[in-house]
């Protein structure tokens, strides 16, 4: 006696089409019922300078933040300044950077207080 080893798909394609029908009834709801979002508070776009920061550390071993350049013996103090208030900062570094220096970067903002660091290609 031969054991039969084809997959049923039977009961996925069911569960797709109940999918399917409920996101196209949810889409007519959409126009139905109106969705009041409040604006965003004034005081968030009233704030000066940028929203992001970027530490950029260039191939000739200088380093950046939002283009503005800073120098190594600086960059502790500038991103202690810079930290307050925020918890996240952007590194981007130049492809033939050493990645010790990017380490170094990164540490420089945790130890300053910035929480959560993105790497930029």
């Amino acid at each position: 006696m031969a054991v039969n080893a084809e997959i049923n798909v039977t009961p996925m394609i069911d569960v797709l089409l109940v999918l399917l029908v409920v996101f196209m009834i949810s889409m007519q709801f959409r126009s139905i019922l109106s969705v009041n979002v409040p604006p965003p508070p004034a005081h968030s776009t009233a704030r000066g300078g940028p929203q992001q920061l970027v530490l950029e550390l260039k191939d000739d071993g200088s380093y950046a933040i939002n283009g503005s350049a800073t120098e190594l013996s600086a960059l502790p103090a500038r991103l202690h300044e810079l930290a307050e208030g925020r918890n996240l900062i952007f590194v981007r570094a130049a492809p033939r950077r050493p990645y010790r220096d990017v380490v170094h970067a990164v540490d420089l903002a945790k130890g300053a207080g910035f929480q959560i660091v993105g790497y930029m290609p």
